[in-house]
């Protein structure tokens, strides 16, 4: 265990355990207990971990049964999340473990108690809401880390998003090709040729703008973060095509002009379910006539989505504030309300487990890199849980990635 050698100001709700009532731990040693013991798991109560006995099954190893259960009737997955931060768990095969989690997600609750999720679950706080001001203090909160964390675990595209490969199982040295493969695909999608005017909502470290304006396209490509604007700007002045891409520290609320095409990948999901309206209004409003809009997203259950906007996540505390994954569904409607109608949409979900496995197994790698950057113990571990974790959540299906086309819808017909 860590906790003891947890810093409190960083970290204080790992450097710490909750305040619960001893009841409410025994319940929660009991209903986890008993979900643990009926799933393929191996759970191993002691000091030491490793791989499962049998090696064929995924474990979890308990170091301390009182901590564990402690946070998890206080906080549910928060607490199941910090409790892996505070080194109270280990497991021999940390994604196996999670994706049978997942996998049983309905399982873990008796049926007659999944009803009361209201009463327990905590609701998402107000300052995590995407206003124009939270919205950038949510951005910087992660993509403001360090661009050389990043650089530690991405290929040298800097892409953070899923590739799309050729064969499986996908190798570290395929990432490349296949991060320009789905950039290329989405290109197509949107119709990008020699002088297309493209809008890209959510810049990255700039490798779509940088293939887009190869093309011949003029880019206006608009981001939050300042780390990801300024390595962008350098990455498209070392390629000679300044004249090509405008790189804009600008919410897409305040995006201007028109475009032949607009390109946005996987920032559907830092906008929150709030501001969903205003997202969609910003990609028909920057839309000419004819045009194409492309779009990469994650996508979950429409009943999950609702669970999750409507409260506080391990991912929302501690990965990404504010965020919310949209379902199909929610997709499909929000669309429509804009105006914009479905071309096509295509899943690719195999795809961001290969990619997910592959930056965590280059994260793993790096860890004395990261550790020099100054990133202590328990982010490191908080970092491994979330990859892992979002791993498992595609590897089970819990998840899905999709690539949307969406064009204007036609104007209704005058009635005779």
């Amino acid at each position: 265990m860590i906790r003891g050698q947890v810093s409190a100001a960083r970290w204080p709700d790992v450097a710490r355990l909750p305040s619960a009532r001893r009841a409410r731990t025994a319940v929660a040693a009991h209903l986890v207990g008993r979900a643990l013991d009926r799933l393929p798991l191996d759970v191993n109560p002691g000091t030491t971990g490793g791989r499962s006995a049998t090696r064929c099954r995924p474990d979890i190893t308990i170091h301390d049964p009182e901590a564990f259960f402690r946070r998890i009737g206080r906080d549910g997955l928060i607490g199941f999340g910090e409790s892996y931060m505070a080194g109270e768990w280990d497991s021999g095969d940390l994604t196996g473990l999670l994706t049978v989690l997942a996998t049983h997600v309905d399982d873990l609750v008796p049926a007659r108690l999944r009803g009361l999720r209201p009463l327990w679950a905590p609701s998402r706080p107000r300052r995590d809401r995407n206003t124009r001001s939270g919205a950038r203090r949510n951005i910087h909160h992660h993509y403001d880390l360090s661009n050389d964390l990043f650089a530690a675990f991405l290929d040298p595209t800097l892409t953070y998003s899923s590739a799309v490969f050729s064969v499986f199982p996908a190798r570290s040295e395929d990432l490349p090709a296949a991060q320009q493969r789905k950039i290329d695909r989405l290109l197509d999608l949107a119709h990008v040729t020699d002088g297309t005017e493209l809008l890209e909502i959510g810049t990255g470290w700039g490798e779509l703008a940088l293939r887009a304006a190869a093309r011949g396209a003029r880019v206006t490509t608009l981001t939050l973060s300042a780390e990801q604007a300024e390595l962008a700007r350098a990455r498209i002045h070392a390629a000679g095509l300044t004249d090509r891409v405008d790189v804009q520290l600008r919410d897409y609320r305040d995006a201007e002009g028109r475009y032949d095409a607009v390109v946005s990948v996987e920032m559907i999901e830092a906008v929150g379910a709030e501001y969903w309206p205003s997202y969609f209004a910003a990609l028909r409003g920057a839309l000419r006539p004819g045009g194409r809009v492309a779009l990469q997203t994650i996508t979950m259950g429409h009943r999950q989505m609702r669970n999750t906007a409507a409260t506080r996540t391990w991912i929302s505390k501690y990965v990404f504030p504010g965020g919310v994954i949209p379902s199909r569904r929610a997709l499909a409607e929000h669309a429509a309300a804009a105006g914009l109608r479905m071309v096509s949409d295509e899943g690719f979900v195999e795809h961001y487990a290969q990619t997910l496995r592959l930056w965590r197994e280059r994260f793993t790698a790096n860890r004395q890199t990261v550790t020099d950057l100054g990133f202590d113990t328990v982010f490191q571990r908080m970092w491994e849980f979330y990859l892992a974790y979002s791993e498992a959540g595609f590897r089970s299906r819990y998840l899905d990635v999709r690539q949307i086309a969406l064009a204007e819808k036609p104007p209704r017909a005058a009635r005779p």
